[in-house]
């Protein structure tokens, strides 16, 4: 974590933290069969699947997956980063965190972006009083008013009012000792092209402050009462600043990040005045971006939180093209993606101040599917008079529905998408399985939250627990790990489990101790959860039952790849049939023999 000292300092909080002490501050705890149960903080349940393992060291929540040490929970149950979960539990404990001296460079970012965040505070301030505080403010309270925007909302996300003057936010804070350079810095003000000086950027427009998941005020969104001219934005944010990235940034999640736990789905609208109107009606499970595409940070700031993630964007052209671009991103990331289509061309804002919350929420509940949406969406714009359109609205759908396993579901999509196009059954099917060969093909990308198993129905999960046993005791013995890497081909575990298996051998050969914190610190959050899950899961398990586990996975993992070598040779044999008789008969004898090895094994 970088220096000795600082190294020293984590190691002295790991030492006195007790995971149940951290955990039963925010969980009520029950032991049971040497462990201890509770209601998960970061899902909806009503039946106790969150477990704590104190001699261990870990939680896991068996219904959501999330798991991993003392600080793993608080940096999720507090919204905040992994080292400052370590720096509010030391403060806890009362240990002192250790200063370094910080490089001219950091030194100098560090006061600017404390110079920024000071400077919004009061900007925001200055607007929210003028709003709120003086009859020049009048204007602004009857246009919230007329959008059903309540006091009390306005209240929560500290709306303001700028002045139509040119220079009012200038003056007023400069007056404070900011210099316009410094203002300029924060977006707040823009230099005149015709004359020396400064004005103020935002003029005349309702603001809205644009605040990071902790709350600091990090730039602004205006929206323009009474335009100058057909020139005149409409809605005008603050420029990117070193504190304001919208690719990274997503408005009201500070507002909204416990009803989104709650709800156990967030739900993501273009603009911050949806959210606003939203979050005012009563849905506050809400969350904006920021006049950008939706990014891969949105979608792991959402996952924080919940796993189902509602697009709700404006329902014309540009709006349905968003929701088609982002779906993508957050299937890639893990989530559960359902879409909500406003009717009569809406956006959310005019649709819930006309129909109301109780309206929205049961759009809310008939959300399409993100396969269901994507289809309608590609069928409603194809041109199904030719086959050259049929076939194109084919391959646009394929990327989606390839991705369903169950067999069931599959064919009825299949029998659905041959009955759109108008399309043989058997030509669609043949297609889907092209398309399919086609991405197994593709290497896994070790970076996603959820990885894809190869194999299908009970072989599936016999191997997978196959392979939880050997971590489990890889983790606990190092010689079990050589074993393991000798005996066992890498291609017969999980991506997340070969990732555990590289890190433990990584730590081996680097003579580092594997524990805990340093799982937390090396492993991508997927893998340490699942690490905590397999820790945990066999946290009861006396070490001989664990030794004999330990050998019996073994002999299932070496025969599920015998059986995968033989069946190999097999459908080379079958090749080898009608010309090459000596390739046939040596196909046949190496098949024999691994047919050999599987029968020994299974006597064993």
């Amino acid at each position: 974590m970088g220096s000795t000292e600082l190294d020293a300092f984590v190691e002295r909080v790991n030492e006195r933290t007790d995971i149940y002490s951290v955990v039963s501050r925010y969980v009520t705890l029950t032991q049971k069969s040497g462990r201890y149960w509770g209601r998960c903080p970061f899902h909806n349940e009503k039946t106790a699947s969150f477990t704590v393992s104190p001699d261990k060291g870990f939680f896991y929540c068996f219904g959501c997956g999330a798991g991993g040490n003392a600080f793993k929970f608080l940096s999720l149950i507090e919204n905040i980063s992994y080292f400052e979960a370590i720096k509010l539990q030391a403060q806890r404990l009362g240990i002192d965190l250790p200063t370094r001296r910080l490089s001219p460079e950091e030194e100098r970012r560090r006061r600017e972006e404390k110079s920024l965040l000071k400077i919004n505070e009061l900007a925001q301030e200055i607007y929210h009083d003028r709003l709120t505080k003086t009859a020049g403010g009048e204007v602004g309270r009857k246009y919230l008013a007329a959008r059903g925007i309540t006091q009390a909302t306005i209240e929560t996300f500290k709306l303001g009012l700028a002045s139509d003057e040119w220079e009012n936010l200038l003056s007023n804070l400069t007056r404070q000792g900011f210099s316009p350079q410094q203002l300029e810095a924060a977006g707040l003000v823009a230099k005149r092209k015709t004359a020396s000086g400064y004005y103020d950027r935002f003029r005349g427009r309702v603001m809205i402050p644009i605040t990071d998941i902790y709350g600091h005020v990090v730039g602004f969104g205006g929206r323009i009462l009474h335009a100058e001219d057909d020139s005149t934005p409409k809605y005008l944010n603050s420029p990117e600043t070193a504190i304001f990235n919208k690719g990274r940034l997503l408005f009201g999640l500070d507002k909204s990040n416990r009803a989104i736990s709650a709800a156990g789905a967030a739900v993501v609208v273009e603009g911050y005045m949806d959210a606003i109107s939203l979050f005012s009606a009563g849905v506050q499970n809400v969350a904006a971006t920021l006049g950008t595409a939706f990014t891969l940070e949105h979608a792991k700031l959402i996952l924080r939180y919940a796993k189902k993630i509602i697009f709700c964007y404006d329902s014309d052209e540009a709006g349905q093209r968003a929701t088609i671009r982002a779906l993508p991103i957050v299937q890639q990331a893990g989530a559960e993606v359902f879409v909500v289509k406003v009717p009569d061309g809406k956006d959310p804002d005019e649709f819930v101040r006309k129909h109301g919350k109780a309206a929205f929420d049961e759009l809310i509940a008939h959300a399409q599917t993100l396969i269901d949406y994507r289809m309608n969406y590609v069928l409603a714009r194809a041109d199904l008079s030719t086959i050259d359109g049929k076939i194109r609205a084919l391959q646009e759908i394929l990327p989606v529905v390839a991705k369903i396993e169950s067999v069931v579901t599959r064919n009825e999509y299949c029998k659905r998408i041959a009955a759109e196009l108008v399309l043989d059954e058997t030509l669609v099917n043949n297609e889907w399985n092209k398309f399919s060969k086609a991405a197994e093909q593709t290497p896994p990308d070790r970076s996603t939250v959820v990885q894809r198993q190869r194999l299908s129905g009970d072989d599936d999960t016999v191997l997978r627990r196959a392979g939880e046993v050997l971590l489990r005791m890889a983790w606990h013995e190092d010689d079990m790990l050589d074993a393991l890497l000798m005996l066992v081909p890498r291609e017969m575990f999980t991506p997340l489990h070969l990732e555990i298996i590289d890190w433990l051998k990584s730590c081996k050969e680097q003579n580092i101790r594997h524990d805990q914190m340093t799982a937390a610190r090396d492993l991508s959050e997927a893998a340490n959860a699942e690490l905590s899950r397999i820790l945990i899961n066999g946290a009861d398990n006396p070490r001989n039952t664990e030794i004999l586990l330990f050998e019996d996975s073994l002999h299932i993992m070496q025969r599920a790849n015998l059986k995968r070598q033989y069946n190999e040779l097999l459908a080379k044999a079958e090749k080898y049939i009608p010309g090459d008789r000596d390739a046939y008969v040596e196909a046949v004898r190496r098949s024999l023999k691994i047919k050999s090895e599987i029968d020994n094994l299974k006597g064993n």
